[in-house]
């Protein structure tokens, strides 16, 4: 093993242990008993993963240097705001199941555990197929652009869960309770195990956060083709993506001009892809305009704020 791969795996399993250790004092110490988690807590919290985030950064700065954390940076705002714009989605899932509020907490958390994993194998799976077959690269851009033109003429999300196979079928072979039980996922009745409706969201989650990532990973992947630097910046995007959550629920539609900007920026990148082979964006042009985009369009929300929906007599 050369000294490149022996750094490369101390890399990945300092990182697999913080990331452990974190959700450990997670669930285990501040969020043992089920809540509901204020907006200061949730701001708190929020403070936190953005801040452990910018460390990381510092630490992939002295490891790596100054590209890898340019480009981890870059992914990291742009997972982060494509996150933001996704948490719109949860707010539906929750409404519809009628999720009460001190059990969300736990959903999102086994929520973001599956897709950690979930994303791995997919990241994993991406960087194999550029390294052996260069045309993916258009493939991924393509899909980008696709995505961005999508969101450009998207004016609201819609979220129909009853429509969602997985859990169609989930109910067909598996037993399902009428009333939450608890935060319980599953309970035993006459012998016999049932899922509960709790269960029945953390599946919908999970299925969504699928269908997040077809946009997501190629959005990484077109700034930064090392493994290491996608997964991590997808990590710490998801794992702020809980208390992010809870702080600006009640401010979605504030930014409503933020999916404008996510747009712009998802075909950004896509262009990006498809010209690599003749013209090189330098990194640093990337953050700038992912930080350019995203400040606009925040501003643009502030400055014409979006008309409340008239009311019927």
């Amino acid at each position: 093993m050369g000294v490149g791969q022996y750094r490369a795996m101390i890399g990945w399993l300092v990182f697999g242990v913080l990331v452990l250790g974190l959700l450990s004092l997670d669930l285990l110490v501040f969020h043992r008993k089920s809540h509901e988690i204020g907006v200061r807590e949730a701001l708190a919290w929020s403070g936190v993963w953005i801040g452990l985030a910018l460390a990381f950064a510092v630490g992939v700065y002295f490891a790596k240097g100054h590209v890898a954390a340019t480009e981890f940076i870059t992914a990291y705002l742009i997972e982060e705001s494509l996150s933001v714009d996704n948490l719109f989605v949860f707010l539906v899932l929750f409404s519809h199941f009628a999720v009460p509020a001190p059990y969300r907490h736990k959903v999102l958390f086994w929520g973001i555990l599956g897709a950690l994993i979930m994303r791995f194998a997919f990241i994993a799976a991406g960087v194999s197929l550029i390294e052996r077959f260069q045309w993916v690269l258009y493939v991924f851009g393509a899909i980008l652009l696709v995505s961005g033109f999508n969101l450009l003429r998207e004016r609201e999300k819609e979220v129909h869960p009853e429509r969602n196979w997985v859990l169609r079928g989930f109910r067909r072979v598996f037993p399902v309770t009428t009333d939450y039980e608890g935060d319980r996922f599953f309970v035993r009745r006459a012998g016999r195990l049932f899922a509960t409706p709790l269960f029945i969201v953390l599946l919908a989650v999970e299925t969504t956060d699928l269908v997040f990532a077809v946009d997501s990973i190629p959005a990484a992947l077109g700034i930064s083709r090392d493994p290491f630097i996608v997964y991590t910046s997808n990590v710490f995007a998801i794992l702020g993506l809980r208390s992010l959550f809870f702080a600006i629920v009640r401010l979605l539609d504030v930014f409503h001009l933020l999916h404008y900007g996510l747009a712009l920026i998802l075909m950004f990148v896509g262009v990006k892809m498809l010209i690599e082979a003749w013209i090189h964006v330098p990194t640093i042009v990337a953050l700038g305009v992912v930080i350019g985009t995203l400040a606009v369009s925040i501003a643009a929300s502030m400055i014409w704020p979006a008309k409340a929906p008239a009311t019927k007599p």
